[in-house]
């Protein structure tokens, strides 16, 4: 190759290299590590507002449910015509028109409530007597138990004089007071008059027994009022719907936060609602709070209906134990390091005033299903039947009670019939064995009426309570049957 051919393949090379030498560069230019979704991936939301408000307004209502359900009781009680400090003790067993969460139909209720705001609150406790004795709990916003009262309580059963004093409180103490120091400035009791297996007492005689309370502020006592919410409608249920965020601002706008709550203080605040503002959201807001409390209640039943296996009290069973507590044993699913609000929403979202802590040995065991034998979630207008065993593992009583599945509360029939009990026994027909049947449906199988509970069309949950439980059912030896549907 001559000289002047090798300058022109030279000189090619050298135009061919740097023709290409851009395009090769920027195929090797980096791109920042993160900071941007993938390629393709479009932002779901349509108004940031709308998702926002909608986002802030669910949690809400889960981190709240404990909150809620209880202040319930507040606006049931004024009503009815009561106030803080006002008795109300039910002369009769409650009925559907009490419209509580999972309540009983077998002992007379006694409630009240009071403000600290107006100070420390005085609650005389009389002493269990021949025929009766009060059980129950005196609990804080929050439904943790400030308070056990009576033979399980700090009073032992012997009555006394509790002191309530208010957050933060600085004032004197008087001595001669069982002293117990509230966390928020509302609190609630919920206390049963039990009549004593085998001491004939009646009905009359708990609710004389419960008119022996007395509740009044420390500073300015006066005399007890007591109100009588038997025949009337005491409506304490939760509203899921945009009036539940109503509830939530006179809650929060009153008590003092706690500083692992303050991130859903911030939450309240994008949705309107402070300390010291009034309660007027706008219709964005009203519509989102609307669709994040439906939302909130069917993400509840939904858990309440498909239940890890865990949460079942026996695993061959399908009946689950109302009073699980959290990892600690207690009721609060507060931890060192967290707070597990959808476990504590859960357990609130259908029955209300646990204990302060899990007895090692309670004295009654709760339970309740919402699927059959085979595994199948309940269904209204359905026949459905519970044997209950001839030896019940129980010192005083057992009562089967039949829930709405949409309000978990009593159903309203024209029987006005709820519940069986151990009570009943006498009019109820007994299998060969000593063992009774017991259905729950729309309509009584021929000739079983007595054993038979209406469900007016609704979704049953049976409710099983073991009052006095004996050893066999807290160690888990006896075994409950399973509810089986009627062909």
């Amino acid at each position: 190759m001559n000289k002047k051919n090798r300058i022109i393949r030279l000189c090619s090379f050298f135009i061919a290299f740097f023709m290409l030498y851009p395009h090769t560069k920027a195929q090797t230019i980096n791109e920042p590590l993160g900071g941007k979704p993938p390629a393709g991936v479009k932002s779901s939301i349509k108004d940031y507002n709308d998702q926002l408000k909608y986002m802030r307004a669910f949690e809400v209502a889960v981190w709240a449910m404990p909150a809620v359900s209880i202040y319930g009781f507040r606006r049931a009680t004024l009503a009815i015509g009561g106030k803080d400090n006002t008795i109300l003790a039910w002369s009769k067993v409650a009925g559907p028109n009490a419209e509580l969460l999972t309540a009983n139909d077998n002992t007379p209720y006694i409630l009240a409530m009071s403000d600290l705001q107006k100070g420390p609150v005085v609650l005389e406790v009389p002493p269990a007597t021949k025929k009766t004795v009060l059980y129950g709990q005196v609990v804080d916003m929050w439904q943790f138990a400030i308070a056990d009262v009576g033979p399980v309580g700090a009073d032992k059963g012997k009555g006394g004089k509790y002191l309530f004093l208010p957050p933060g409180y600085k004032g004197p103490v008087p001595e001669g007071y069982i002293v117990k120091k509230s966390p928020s400035y509302r609190i609630y009791l919920a206390f049963r008059s039990i009549r004593k297996p085998g001491s004939g007492a009646t009905l009359q005689d708990a609710y004389n027994y419960s008119k022996r309370l007395k509740m009044y502020y420390l500073n300015h006592p006066e005399p007890t009022r007591y109100i009588d919410p038997s025949d009337k409608r005491f409506a304490t249920l939760p509203h899921y719907d945009e009036s539940m965020f109503r509830d939530i601002h006179d809650i929060f706008t009153v008590e003092p936060v706690k500083p692992q709550d303050k991130i859903m203080m911030g939450y309240l605040s994008y949705l309107g609602i402070e300390k010291g503002k009034p309660y007027h959201p706008d219709e964005t807001t009203k519509k989102a709070m609307r669709q994040a409390a439906a939302d909130f209640y069917y993400y509840m039943q939904h858990r309440l209906t498909y239940q890890k296996k865990s949460m079942y009290y026996w695993p061959n069973r399908h009946w689950q134990d109302v009073l699980t507590p959290d990892k600690n044993g207690y009721f609060s699913f507060v931890y060192k390091n967290s707070i597990d609000v959808d476990a504590r929403a859960e357990r609130y979202f259908f029955a209300t005033y646990y204990p302060r802590a899990y007895y090692k040995h309670p004295a009654n065991i709760y339970m309740f299903t919402k699927m059959d034998k085979y595994g199948h979630p309940l269904e209204a207008g359905k026949l459905y039947k519970l044997t209950i065993p001839a030896h019940m593992p129980v010192k005083q009583f057992w009562s089967l009670i039949i829930y709405d599945g949409a309000t978990w509360a009593f159903i309203y029939t024209k029987e006005k019939k709820v519940g069986i009990s151990s009570y009943d026994m006498s009019r109820l027909k007994k299998n060969p064995d000593g063992s009774v049947t017991l259905y729950f449906g729309p309509k009584a199988p021929k000739g079983l009426e007595s054993n038979w509970i209406p469900t007016g069309g609704k979704v049953p949950v049976p409710g099983l309570r073991f009052y006095g439980a004996k050893e066999s059912i807290i160690n888990r030896t006896f075994v409950m049957p399973d509810v089986e549907p009627v062909k």
